[in-house]
């Protein structure tokens, strides 16, 4: 059976630099009947484990370490067995949420993990965070994008860890390389494609944000 891809809606808070906000997080499970992969685990690890259906639960793989997509991720772990899987860079981020539990393994710029016989292959997009990472799934044409790349321009890069000529780099050299019809599913927010962003790149960087 050919992957899928299952997408969810959680909601909770995102908290930096001492301020909160209320947040809609996607969650996105790559994987068919039997096995998956957990794409960002934020706020609700009941509701993804549901949303699982089942399935074996090979890894949880984290975008980054802002805290409102990894705050379940230790007790969708606990409760799956699965390992939690982020880019080492962004360590100093994720103790700021879990100081008493560090992710399992680590994620490499090329490195490529399997489901469900489909690839993801990590693409380090610095900028929205060190250690910001993107997966790219060319056998679904899809790439999903964390908080690096949204519909209408780049992560936020107004806050501690962020750098915005970084975010803009990783965009333009990292993800907008990619096949233009290439589908581009965000950590928050609406899906869009490579070649609806591409067109846009100098207006961000006219803008600066």
């Amino acid at each position: 059976m050919a992957a899928r891809i299952d997408h969810l809606v959680t909601s909770g808070t995102f908290a930096l630099d001492g301020g909160e906000w209320d947040v809609d997080n996607n969650v996105w499970i790559v994987g068919d009947d039997t096995e998956a992969i957990v794409i960002d685990a934020a706020h609700d690890a009941a509701a993804i484990e549901a949303a699982l259906n089942g399935r074996t639960l090979r890894a949880i793989v984290c975008t980054h370490a802002h805290n409102d997509h990894i705050d379940a991720a230790p007790a969708l772990a606990d409760a799956t067995g699965a390992p939690i899987l982020l880019h080492p860079d962004d360590l100093p981020l994720w103790r700021q949420t879990h100081p008493d539990r560090t992710p399992d393994g680590e994620l490499a710029d090329g490195q490529e993990l399997e489901v469900a016989g489909t690839t993801l292959r990590v693409l380090h997009t610095p900028g929205h965070a060190p250690g910001a990472v993107c997966l790219h799934a060319p056998g679904l044409s899809t790439v999903f994008t964390g908080d690096t790349l949204f519909r209408g321009g780049p992560g936020a890069t107004g806050r501690s860890f962020s750098h915005f000529p970084t975010i803009v780099d990783s965009i333009r050299d990292r993800l907008l390389t990619l096949d233009p019809e290439t589908t581009v599913r965000t950590g928050h927010g609406d899906s869009t494609t490579v070649g609806a962003e591409a067109p846009h790149l100098d207006e961000w960087i006219a803008r600066g944000h």
